[in-house]
Formats: C-alpha cells, sequence, structure tokens
C-alpha cells in the first residue's frame, strides 16, 4: 500500500514561525506513515499534479498569491485533496481571496487583549477529532473570526468584555471541520507559533484533524 501524499507550503508573515511550524507538521504527518513534500512559497500551489496530494497544508499569514495559483488550489481541494491548517496560518493567508475563505470556512479578523488566558470548550466530545480531550486553558491569541455558518464547530471560546466591550459573551468557533465538494476541510485557530504545539490538548486535535482531512 504507498503511503499518503501531504504539501505543506509556508511562507507570509514570520511572527507566525511558518518555517518552523511546517516543519512541526511534517513530524508529525511523517511520524503517521505520511510521505511529506515542504516548500517555500506559493508556486507549488499552482501545479498542476497539486491535486496528486491526499492532503495540502496551508502556511501563510498576510500573503499574497497570484490568481492562477489559488485557481488551482481551489480545484484540488474541490476534487478531493484535503485541506487542513491553523490559526492565522490557514484562517488568515491570503485576505483578499473570498473564494479561498469561502473554502476554508471563516477568516481571522482580530484577537483582542492579544496574548491572554482563555479557556476551550469541546463541543462535540463524541467526534473523533476531539474524542477524551476534554475543556482546557489556552495562552495565546484568541482569535475572533467570521465564520460560515456551514461549519461544523467542534470547540468553541467565549469571549470576556475585557479587552472589547461589544464582544462580551460572545461564543466563537476554535475548531472546525466541514465538507467542501468532494474534499474535507479542518481548521484549528489555535498554534500562534510553534512553540505552542508543546501544548498536549492543541497538539492531539491538530494531528487528529490533518489524518481527518486527508484522502
Amino acid at each position: 500500500m504507498s503511503k499518503k501524499t501531504a504539501l505543506i507550503a509556508w511562507g507570509g508573515w514570520e511572527g507566525h514561525t511558518p518555517e518552523a511550524t511546517g516543519n512541526v507538521v511534517k513530524d508529525i504527518l511523517e511520524a503517521n506513515g505520511f510521505d511529506v513534500t515542504l516548500v517555500a512559497g506559493t508556486a507549488a500551489f499552482a501545479d498542476p499534479k497539486l491535486g496528486d496530494f491526499d492532503l495540502i497544508v496551508p502556511m501563510f499569514t498576510q500573503a499574497t498569491i497570484e490568481k492562477e495559483e489559488v485557481e488551482n488550489l481551489i480545484a484540488a481541494v474541490k476534487a478531493g485533496s484535503g485541506l487542513a491548517g491553523c490559526h492565522g496560518a490557514m484562517g488568515d493567508s491570503f485576505r483578499a481571496e473570498t473564494a479561498y475563505q469561502f473554502m476554508t470556512g471563516g477568516q481571522w479578523v482580530a484577537h483582542p487583549g492579544n496574548i491572554i488566558d482563555y479557556s476551550v470548550q469541546i463541543t462535540k466530545p463524541d467526534d473523533p477529532i476531539v474524542a477524551g480531550v476534554g475543556d482546557f486553558d489556552y495562552h495565546s491569541e484568541q482569535y475572533y473570526l467570521h465564520v460560515d455558518p456551514a461549519i461544523e464547530v467542534l470547540a468553541t471560546t467565549t469571549f470576556t468584555g475585557e479587552y472589547d466591550a461589544h464582544i462580551d459573551g460572545v461564543v466563537m468557533p476554535v475548531v472546525w471541520k466541514h465538507k467542501y465538494h468532494k474534499a474535507r476541510v479542518f481548521y484549528s485557530a489555535l498554534g500562534h507559533t510553534a512553540d505552542e504545539f508543546k501544548h498536549p490538548q492543541m497538539r492531539t486535535i491538530l494531528e487528529r484533524g490533518l489524518l481527518w482531512a486527508a484522502r
């Protein structure tokens, strides 16, 4: 039986440690038997053979992408290549590309208070991606996202009014999955830098999400 294949492409804002995070994800996938290609830049998304990958992991924040690259990426996912990622690396990648956001299921818009303590609540404890994880505390950016109501939410966080009064009590998706045409798409808002992969619940959820999304 041939190995599953994954592409991790990284770039964009260095504050999210895209290369280091890409290498952490590469190690996770290789430990699960994947043949992983790790590349810098968006050019790989224009490859006519992009759809041969079982999983595509974008690792870009505040980046730009060429028209033919984003169109080819969307086409590959529509045809069945899984898509998975985390934090701004997938949820704030190409701000001008609404078709990309339509595929991922959400877009970052704010993190009031910046790096803060908050908690994550598991909303679908029977789902294999989050089963047995339980609610947990987290120290990072608490992402406020504009989200697609069609996503299947697996975990949420509740905002207080401490840093922005108008969102007091807002319950926000943190982890979700959904189907996009023939593909599975997974997203976790956790993972500001590569160091956050030391958090056991964060790492477990992302690892399971990556494996679930793969064709």
